[in-house]
């Protein structure tokens, strides 16, 4: 965390989007941090914020055991903007009540502006009536000395709150969800104007910033990285080269698992346009091997993080001397381990993330990208001159396309799968719909049909496309493609690819799916 840059502090009470507050203030140019509110007191004197936002959260402020904020906040004179479950604890702990029950509201709501107010400067008018989304089961009933009401909706009263004497903020609603139209920019009021944080923290800075922090940290030691093709290693890696040049070595293990011509495109880049010291593992036999007859979607999983580890620990070995290890952590990835419920890290990637080697070599971790969302890392990945076909490129899983062959793996399948795929990829592009998708692909189902091609009969593989949109992966929906689209699709697979005669098009949004099939 820089010391030059104006900080807002978030104080997570455990709500589904806590992270989404990060993402508004930084939006704006204002560098943010969520904490558990277990440990907000200690954030506030480390971090020094201008201002602090109280998150949502699913508890009842009226149970004795429900989360509070920290009582030193309101000694500190800091400006705080309470959100839903924020505002009531706010209300509660500065002498307010809060009722529970009968007060639930869901969805869509309008609220009335009752009087001017710094929060509403520019973006909403006294007398007018405007969207907001709620989500709320109890809601504040008596405010605080000193706290007047701002706006006002049908079902709650204190639809935003204020005690403009001491810059305390409370709205009932959600600004940071998109369903709320002008949240953005109510919450950049607050940061802005209210906490007056000046928005000098861009990608630019960062990069700076970061590789001082790198040279600071490394020294004149050795780093290793693993690379495995995505964007988050990529970026990583060639930031960390940026700082400290051949005390870089990178490690890419192809564990013949990879996307058509994906490992020669990741060796040209590193080693063609950057010039990096790149150890190029030709594992494909091994993997592949240790796959067959393997159908079990979590011992597939297992076999290729354990293999990873095993032959990437052994090249480490080889270059020899390097004390620390590169990973691509990003920012959800640190939220999630130390979360408001104390639950460990997400364990799906951890192959990916080299997960046991640091453990195991006694290596301490360089994570640059630890403070970053997954699209601040490509807004960083273009400020380092990657190029865009990288920098753009869909999340692949770590597992790769053993993740994408429901039941057993064989080679012939991921020959098939791979040329399937790169045509679905090929008229994604042509239609110019890259970009609008969060992620697309082909799964080779573990399903045979009947088919008729020309005079024969023909029993091959079905082949299910999938294509999602989504911000961050936590949710997302199918992309609603047109039939035509989907027609040139499935007419180019038959043709084109031997071994599949039948293509169907998965429109499950997740929840209550994944997004990957295993």
């Amino acid at each position: 965390m820089t010391q030059s840059h104006d900080k807002i502090l978030i104080v997570d009470f455990g709500s589904q989007v806590t992270q989404l507050i990060a993402r508004r203030v930084r939006e704006d140019g204002v560098y943010s941090e969520v904490v558990p509110f277990q440990k907000a007191a200690e954030a506030i004197r480390e971090m020094k914020p201008k201002g602090v936002i109280l998150s949502g959260g699913p508890e009842s402020v009226t149970t004795d055991a429900s989360p509070r904020a920290p009582k030193e906040l309101f000694e500190t004179g800091l400006p705080v903007f309470g959100i839903c479950y924020g505002q009531q604890t706010m209300a509660a702990q500065l002498g307010g009540e809060v009722e529970g029950g009968h007060h639930s509201e869901f969805g869509r709501a309008e609220i009335e502006v009752l009087t001017e107010s710094p929060l509403f400067q520019g973006v909403w008018q006294v007398g007018k009536k405007y969207p907001v989304w709620m989500s709320h089961g109890d809601r504040v009933t008596k405010l605080p000395e000193g706290f007047e009401v701002l706006a006002a909706s049908e079902n709650a009263p204190f639809a935003v709150v204020a005690d403009e004497g001491h810059k305390y903020y409370g709205v009932q609603f959600h600004p940071e969800v998109v369903h709320t139209p002008q949240g953005a920019q109510l919450i950049r009021n607050f940061v802005r104007d209210i906490a007056g944080c000046k928005g000098d923290w861009t990608m630019k800075a960062f990069r700076e910033e970061a590789i001082e922090r790198v040279r600071a940290q490394v020294g004149k030691g050795r780093v290793i990285c693993g690379l495995s093709g995505g964007v988050d290693s990529a970026v990583a890696a060639v930031l960390i080269h940026e700082a400290i040049g051949d005390q870089l070595t990178c490690v890419f293990v192809d564990h013949g698992l990879l996307r058509a011509a994906e490992a020669e495109q990741v060796v040209t880049l590193f080693r063609d346009s950057y010039n990096i010291p790149l150890v190029h593992v030709q594992a494909q036999e091994l993997f592949i091997g240790a796959l067959e007859g393997v159908s079990d979607p979590e011992v597939k999983r297992k076999t290729i993080g354990k293999l990873f580890i095993d032959v990437f620990d052994e090249e480490a070995k080889k270059i020899g001397g390097a004390e620390f290890l590169a990973q691509g952590t990003l920012y959800p990835d640190v939220i999630e381990s130390v979360s408001f419920t104390g639950g460990p890290s997400v364990t799906i990637k951890s192959h990916h993330n080299v997960g046991g080697l640091p453990e195991r070599m006694n290596m301490k971790l360089v994570e640059p990208l630890r403070e970053l969302f997954k699209d601040e890392v490509r807004v960083l990945g273009r400020e380092l001159g990657l190029p865009e076909a990288f920098v753009g490129r869909h999340p692949f899983p770590g597992p790769g396309l053993a993740i994408r062959v429901p039941g057993e793996i064989t080679r012939e399948k991921l020959d098939i799968l791979r040329k399937a795929d790169t045509i679905y990829l090929d008229e994604i592009r042509k239609a110019g719909l890259y970009d609008k998708i969060w992620q697309a692909f082909a799964v080779l189902l573990p399903v045979k049909t009947v088919g008729v091609m020309g005079d024969g009969r023909t029993y091959d593989h079905v082949c299910a496309l999938r294509a999602v949109t989504s911000v961050d992966g936590m949710t997302a929906d199918f992309y609603p493609f047109d039939m035509a689209f989907l027609g040139r699709v499935a007419t180019r697979i038959i043709n084109e690819v031997k071994g599949i005669n039948r293509v169907t098009y998965d429109i499950t949004s997740k929840p209550p799916g994944t997004i990957e099939w295993e």
